[in-house]
């Protein structure tokens, strides 16, 4: 499908044209970004020479560093884009949709396998170990992986089935589906509708199996005592802003048209800073 198309490269116009302003996207997201991959490391040190590296805890946020990698895909062609170029490439901007939908949902099944790993501990403790067993949650790990595969390829199919022979200038600083929209010469309703369905689908779909674990694990905490709450809030409750701040902006982004709002641009940066600062 390539081959039809007669743009090769895209222009993305980035946060900011400032000359000034651009020098201070460098410096902020370069900083970001270096803090990203630091306190991923500390993690990986940590899990390494934790006692009890085989927990099903520490199995999944091992995984969760996908979160470096979605920001990855993204963070080094923006940080570049400020100083040096502001152009892409079409295989590029291809490989830059599939692996940021592909990392970006890896992180969403991971949070919910995690989920699930609190609610055995919490709501069957006497029978976790039996149910979280090594074989279980490497299933449920291979099983993310497969669902996010068909995902991130639904994805790039859809942007493969694109037809671009006019404008190549989009007012975005990376690659995604909604910006490539409103440049393709072909009717992008059908596209569109995809698009939301796949995506927002896994957003909103994650989000409410998520929220409803915790309604159930707060739920079967109601005759515990005040220190049995402390302790079964001390764990979930950092997951559970997460989930929030994760989810937030991106049911905001996937579940509407592309042509409706334009501070998606906004809000997916502050998407890519939530991941950043997931391990600080």
């Amino acid at each position: 499908m390539l081959l039809n198309n007669n743009v090769t490269e895209f222009i993305l116009l980035g946060l900011t044209q400032d000359p000034f302003r651009k020098k201070i996207v460098f410096v902020f997201f370069l900083l970001f970004y270096l803090g990203t991959l630091l306190g991923n490391f500390l993690i990986i040190i940590t899990i390494k020479t934790s006692r009890v590296p085989e927990s099903p805890m520490y199995f999944f946020l091992f995984y969760f560093l996908s979160d470096t990698c979605f920001s990855t895909s993204i963070a080094p062609g923006m940080i570049v884009d400020a100083c040096l170029k502001n152009t892409i490439s079409f295989s590029e901007c291809t490989i830059q949709v599939f692996s940021a939908y592909f990392f970006g949902c890896l992180e969403v099944l991971i949070l919910i396998l995690m989920a699930v790993d609190r609610y055995v501990a919490i709501c069957k403790p006497l029978h976790y170990m039996s149910i979280m067993s090594r074989r279980v949650y490497s299933v449920l790990v291979a099983i993310a992986w497969v669902e996010t595969c068909v995902h991130s390829s639904i994805q790039i199919f859809l942007t493969l089935s694109l037809h671009f022979s006019g404008p190549n200038v989009t007012d975005h600083y990376f690659c995604d589906l909604q910006p490539l929209l409103k440049l393709a010469c072909t009717d992008t309703f059908v596209i569109n509708l995809l698009l939301v369905s796949n995506g927002g689908a896994v957003c909103t779909v994650s989000f409410v199996m998520l929220m409803l674990s915790y309604v159930i694990i707060l739920h079967s905490l109601r005759n515990h005592s005040a220190e049995g709450w402390k302790k079964a809030l001390s764990t979930c409750i950092s997951h559970i802003t997460v989930v929030i701040l994760f989810f937030g902006p991106c049911m905001f982004i996937y579940t509407c048209p592309a042509t409706t709002f334009p501070m998606d641009k906004m809000i997916k940066k502050n998407c890519v800073l939530y991941n950043w600062n997931t391990v600080d």
